[in-house]
């Protein structure tokens, strides 16, 4: 979720006020780290995973399911033990034997599970990977009661669609003010309601998100959700639905919640110097669009069917606080910038690296920033390029900022620049050092959904993981395209069975041939330019224009040394992965929409129904500890 502070938030009538104060420390917190950090080299290969996970109650005899608000108490517990292992570490002077690391997230219900400590940079530790995602589901099931089950799918069918939160609360709530959400759905943590409330209160209205409905055989057309409180009158924004925030043919949500309440898979991996982390940022970039597609797991929002696959809309949308000015639907008066997207969204510029691939024509996108910071930044030796990327970054204002940080030593601490950096939630993050810190340069990867099972999220981070690892290896690969086709693409990955009917732009013409036992990779004829669209299947198992993704892992793997064991093990990751392209395997969003729409219960009008949902629910838990066999969904394992 980004930076976790402790402390007093303050509201936006405050703390706008401080914004510039926050912006120019933040730009002197990250000078001191790179003047410091820049010439670091040869860090480990290490890497680590968070997947979130929503608690739910069933009600088996009335056929609900809800959302527990119990998260937040089993985080507390988890925390402790945590808590206590670090301090029995510091007393001793021991390494703590941490299984797992557990943070809270937006939800009261979400829980975030990362390993005890980094995956070492060694192909055999990626066999482990699987097995400590299964252990951080048991630790965390073993405090459940026996009505509860813990899941990890990207959005809930259910949130924000009548009796769905356990303990009930109404949806009257001051710092969302949603239609539909209570505040008591939102995390303790200080710092979550005020983001909520800051987000509101600088956009100038609540957040709109509205995803296309899925058109059924008897959904109405067009489309009008009767279940929109649409005469409320509790707060000044109740008004918005009816005068035009809510689309027709779309399902309406109104709060941050909606999108901080999703769940994820995120992979964070430190690169060996500051230059190695710039090649990986923008070529992971350009392959995010397509990741999404294959982990689409995410047709079903407040309650119905969506004509749409993945989350991260929806996310991009719920944190939206951009002003009528920003967006450009007035003219600029007080605001500063025009700002084409949300703070969530696919990175707006590439950060080049000596690798020689970079062209300033793929920077095409005409580049919101703030100008007097570049120029600062590269008075103080900064490259152009990584000017522009922080300046950019800092067009945004903080959303929150807690009191008792303000006053900071800009040599010893980050908080003021992370507090900007972590709210700026785009497909790929680059991450600087702490200060500090023994942590080097960092590439955070974001554009997944989180998957059903252990399986399926360990596959996924292995194959992005030896993904990265074959960039490194092979520089002469060269993904780059223009930033405007990857936001076309990411476009492209929301829509329906996006992995088997979208073409998205990608790099063409990429050879690999192997001489002395190396492998090289050259472009071909380039006729019709260097890129084109094409299918998910063939980006990644390949055509005869384009060696794809899973050879070039393939063949990155036979220049290692390993067992069979582990090659057959990692294998199966890349086999599966490869189903997800070729459509031998469905992804999670097609299986529940065929779950709903053959339940015996649907009405084939779109609507999830409570017990629809409940009946989901159980089938998901099923598959998820092998009470069910899925193998049209997770392949043969």
């Amino acid at each position: 979720m980004g930076l976790l502070s402790l402390g007093t938030p303050l509201p936006w009538d405050q703390a706008k006020g401080l914004a510039r104060e926050v912006r120019k420390h933040g730009i002197e917190q990250f000078l001191h780290i790179w003047r410091n950090m820049k010439d670091r080299q040869k860090d480990s290969l290490l890497w680590g995973d968070e997947i979130e996970y929503m608690l739910v109650s069933l009600d088996r005899a009335n056929r609900r399911a809800r959302l527990s608000q119990r998260g937040h108490e089993l985080l507390s517990i988890l925390q402790m033990d945590e808590n206590e292992q670090l301090e029995r570490a510091k007393q001793t002077g021991e390494k703590p034997e941490l299984e797992a690391l557990w943070r809270p997230e937006f939800g009261r219900y979400m829980i975030e599970g990362t390993p005890g400590h980094p995956y070492n940079s060694t192909v055999r530790e990626l066999t482990n990977v699987e097995a400590n995602m299964k252990r951080r589901r048991e630790i965390v099931m073993s405090l459940m009661n026996d009505d509860e089950v813990l899941l990890s799918v990207g959005s809930y069918p259910s949130l924000g669609s009548g009796d769905f939160l356990i303990p009930p609360h109404k949806a009257n709530g001051q710092f969302s003010r949603s239609l539909f959400l209570p505040d008591e759905v939102i995390n303790p943590h200080p710092r979550f309601r005020t983001l909520a409330g800051n987000i509101r209160e600088r956009r100038g209205s609540k957040v709109a998100i509205n995803m296309p409905v899925f058109h059924d055989v008897n959904t109405p057309r067009p489309f009008i959700d009767p279940t929109i409180p649409y005469n409320r009158s509790l707060f000044p924004g109740d008004k918005e639905a009816v005068e035009g925030a809510a689309l027709p043919d779309h399902i309406y949500m109104d709060a941050m919640g909606f999108g901080m309440g999703c769940c994820c898979l995120q992979i964070t991996l430190q690169a060996p110097d500051v230059d190695k982390a710039r090649r990986l940022y923008d070529q992971l970039a350009t392959v995010g669009a397509v990741m999404m597609s294959l982990s689409a797991a995410s047709p079903i929002f407040r309650g119905y069917l969506a004509d749409v696959d993945c989350r991260w809309n929806v996310i991009a949308a719920a944190v939206d606080d951009r002003t009528p000015e920003e967006r450009g639907l007035k003219p600029l008066s007080k605001d500063r910038f025009v700002i084409p997207k949300s703070r969530y969204g696919t990175i707006d510029t590439f950060l080049g690296s000596s690798d020689g691939h970079f062209k300033p024509e793929y920077n095409d996108l005409k580049l919101a920033y703030d100008h007097d910071i570049h120029k600062h930044l590269v008075q103080n030796d900064v490259d152009d390029l990584m000017a522009k990327h922080i300046s950019h970054l800092f067009i945004r204002d903080p959303l929150v900022i807690f009191e008792e940080l303000l006053d900071q030593d800009d040599a010893v601490t980050a908080d003021h620049f992370e507090n900007i950096q972590s709210t700026n939630w785009q497909n790929v993050r680059f991450k600087p050092p702490p200060p500090n810190s023994p942590i080097g340069w960092r590439v955070e990867f974001r554009p997944l959904e989180v998957q059903l099972t252990d399986f399926e999220n360990a596959a996924f981070s292995v194959f992005s993981i030896l993904l990265a690892r074959a960039l490194l290896a092979f520089s002469d690969i060269d993904l780059y395209i223009p930033v405007t086709k990857m936001d076309i693409n990411m476009e492209r990955a929301h829509n329906r069975d996006a992995v088997l009917k979208e073409k998205f732009f990608f790099r063409r013409s990429y050879v690999a041939t192997e001489d002395d036992d190396k492998v090289s990779f050259s472009s071909g004829e380039n006729e019709g330019g260097e890129v084109a669209e094409m299918t998910a299947n063939e980006i990644v198992n390949g055509s005869p224009n384009f060696v794809g993704l899973a050879p070039i892992v393939e063949m990155y793997l036979d220049t290692v040394a390993m067992d069979k064991s582990v090659r057959d093990k990692i294998g199966k990751y890349i086999e599966f992965v490869r189903g997800r392209a070729n459509g031998s395997v469905m992804t999670l969003a097609a299986w529940m929409r065929d779950y709903v729409r053959s339940h015996p219960d649907y009405n084939f009008d779109s609507v999830v129904s409570p017990e629809i949902n409940h009946d989901l629910v159980v089938a998901l838990d099923d598959i998820t500890c092998g009470r069910r066999s899925a193998p049209e969904l997770v392949g043969k394992q």
